[in-house]
């Protein structure tokens, strides 16, 4: 039921929070299947898609976005880092999502960008270590360095950009109560 309280405080995700769920993850996937090629590796934007669904959801709907879409997307094309991208999207996801929707409620344009700047490091520390150990050589993971930062800070930048000045969280808030209040009828 859309309606119902968990806790009393935390309204239990509806339909649309789902449907929206699932698009994103689907554009997860696709984004961490394809790449542009790059000196010593690739370079994905799906963490544009991470950012901007965990501000938007709520941190398990963005762990399911960064953590698992990340980890199909590799399994389909990539598998040897799937299990480094469930753990270090998904973990990115929460903490922007915790940020987001639970810190500086007053301020939720600043909790974002700090949500999604820790974000931005957890990708970067978590790929570097990720990496250094499937390759068994730390010297892969420096090479790859440069383009970890600029794949986190073009996510980081880009999501604060879609949610915050393209209004797409306000987009998102209003088409959720609708959802909601439709679903009381």
């Amino acid at each position: 039921m859309e309606t119902m309280k968990r806790n009393g405080k935390n309204p239990v995700p509806g339909t649309f929070d789902l449907c929206v769920a699932a698009v994103f993850t689907a554009m997860s996937i696709v984004l961490s299947s394809f790449s542009i090629p790059v000196p010593g590796g690739h370079f994905y934007l799906n963490d544009v898609v991470i950012c901007t669904a965990a501000i938007l959801l709520n941190p398990f709907l963005a762990f399911v976005v960064g953590g698992i879409g990340a980890f199909l997307g590799d399994l389909l094309f990539y598998p040897l880092p799937m299990f480094v991208s469930l753990v270090t999207h998904g973990l990115q996801a929460i903490v922007i999502s915790v940020f987001a929707h639970y810190v500086l409620k007053k301020h939720p344009v600043i909790a974002s960008g700090i949500g999604v700047t820790i974000g931005a490091i957890i990708m970067v520390i978590g790929y570097s270590i990720g990496r250094a150990f499937i390759y068994s050589t730390p010297e892969y993971a420096v090479i790859k360095l440069p383009y970890e930062i600029l794949q986190a800070g073009v996510g980081a930048v880009g999501g604060m950009i879609l949610c915050w000045p393209c209004k797409i969280r306000k987009l998102y808030q209003k088409k959720r109560a609708t959802a909601r209040e439709g679903s009381k009828r």
